[in-house]
């Protein structure tokens, strides 16, 4: 089983890549990022001709996620964390799909940092830690993947220097991330890959992907059942070559 994470930034004016991709890589379960659509206006019918059942949380101009399963329905669990009935942002989205439940979520950026918006990524932070923990006591196997908007460690940018001070790398945000792993959860990519400098994300500027000056900000983690199962782990970069594309690019695990 092939269980990716993409942030499309855009789902409508990235469809045909994100068609192009479902069609190359044939996952079988896609947690999406950053729609950027209202609930009306998710193009669930070209996914379903894709042969892609869908929920979404959808939101205008900003946010929202979405869970797809081929072949297959998600069964919706919730949407949006508890602890803040104010937050009305589409940032989380949680289904049942072919036997696992997957969270898929979108943390907030949280800059400028110190600041409002970085005390909010905080928060955020502290309550999928709090859900989290639910999910581990469960015992079910479980998958929570999408834009952490984490750099964990230094390996996982190209200039740790140049991050102090960003709201993705101060070491609130990773001490929290850490805290979220001490768990029990598997960080797929640095699991698998201990050493390996892999990146997830490049921005748009100063011709960032052709220098290879990245971020891994996107993860999937598993909890123990389902890290049980953990056989390769990996990044579609040349995705992120493709014209008018993602500043990120897939991140994917496979499951035996």
């Amino acid at each position: 089983m092939k269980i990716a994470t993409y942030n499309v930034n855009g789902i409508r004016a990235r469809l045909p890549l994100l068609l192009r991709w479902l069609e190359e890589q044939s996952p079988d379960i896609v947690c999406l990022q950053e729609l950027k659509a209202p609930q009306e206006q998710f193009p669930v019918t070209a996914l379903n001709e894709a042969g892609y059942g869908a929920v979404w949380h959808g939101q205008k101009s900003w946010n929202g996620v979405a869970i797809l399963g081929k072949d297959c329905d998600p069964v919706e669990r919730r949407r949006a964390l508890a602890g803040d009935p104010a937050d009305v942002q589409s940032r989380y989205l949680e289904a049942d799909v072919r036997g696992i439940v997957i969270g898929c979520l979108y943390l907030p950026n949280g800059n400028p940092a110190p600041g409002p918006k970085f005390d909010y990524k905080l928060r955020w932070l502290q309550r999928l830690t709090t859900h989290a923990r639910d999910l581990l006591d469960s015992g079910l196997p479980v998958v929570l993947a999408g834009d952490f908007n984490v750099i964990p460690e230094e390996l996982d940018v190209y200039a740790p220097e140049r991050w102090v001070d960003d709201a993705l790398f101060r070491p609130e945000v990773r001490a929290a991330y850490r805290n979220l792993l001490a768990q029990g959860w598997t960080d797929t990519l640095r699991a698998l890959h201990p050493d390996a400098r892999i990146y997830t994300f490049w921005k748009y500027l100063r011709n960032a992907f052709a220098r290879d000056a990245g971020l891994r900000i996107d993860h999937i983690l598993l909890s123990p059942a389902a890290a049980r199962c953990l056989r390769s782990a990996g990044v579609d970069r040349d995705v992120r070559g493709w014209e008018r594309t993602s500043d990120h690019a897939p991140t994917w695990i496979t499951l035996k």
